[in-house]
């Protein structure tokens, strides 16, 4: 065989894989979702005027030129593109709208009780309680270790899950020292 015949072959087996075999679609679950306190940019393909850093604001939204008040608190950078494009479709001919994510400021749990270092700490990635108590600091010689609990949610929805740091130590209850936290949780030292 010819390496011509060769190289043909192998574009043509290519070529088969990939129509046949499509590569798979990101679950929209995957997805980030927006926060308030998140930066996000924003352009317009051709309309650099329109280009914007924006904060997603404490009620949920943004404000973009022509397209007004849009509501993005929950969605995914794609869902806001679409929101956008739809908005500025009324102005412009078949806008082509970009969303990145800047910064996850949004993205944030606090510490607060009997350690070094109180105050809120930006996830960067999906974190465990066992990880983000290995960036407190030291515990106060006062602390509760046993009682570490996790208020998660607001209002009628708020719940608190205990956290035994002792058995973190001990190598006991994976479960529980893996559990991901989630925006906005506050752990507690006492």
């Amino acid at each position: 065989m010819t390496k011509s015949l060769k190289a043909l072959a192998c574009l043509l087996v290519a070529a088969f894989l990939c129509t046949s075999f499509p590569p798979p679609a990101a679950a929209a679950d995957d997805a980030y979702r927006l926060k308030p306190g998140d930066t996000l940019a924003i352009s317009v393909w051709r309309e650099e005027v329109l280009d914007r850093e924006l904060t997603v604001l404490p009620d949920g939204s943004i404000t973009f030129p022509l397209a007004g008040r849009i509501e993005v608190e929950g969605l995914s950078t794609p869902e806001v593109e679409k929101l956008v494009g739809d908005a500025l479709a009324e102005y412009l001919a078949e806008p082509v709208v970009t969303v990145g994510v800047l910064a996850v400021g949004g993205n944030r749990v606090y510490l607060v009780g009997k350690i070094a270092n109180p105050g809120p700490v930006v996830l960067a990635g999906p974190t465990t309680i066992a990880q983000i108590l290995s960036v407190i600091g030291a515990f106060d010689r006062f602390a509760d270790e046993d009682e570490i609990k996790i208020l998660r949610g607001t209002g009628e929805n708020a719940r608190y899950i205990h956290f035994d740091y002792d058995d973190l130590i001990d190598g006991e209850n994976p479960q529980g020292a893996s559990m991901l936290l989630e925006a906005g949780d506050v752990i507690v030292v006492p």
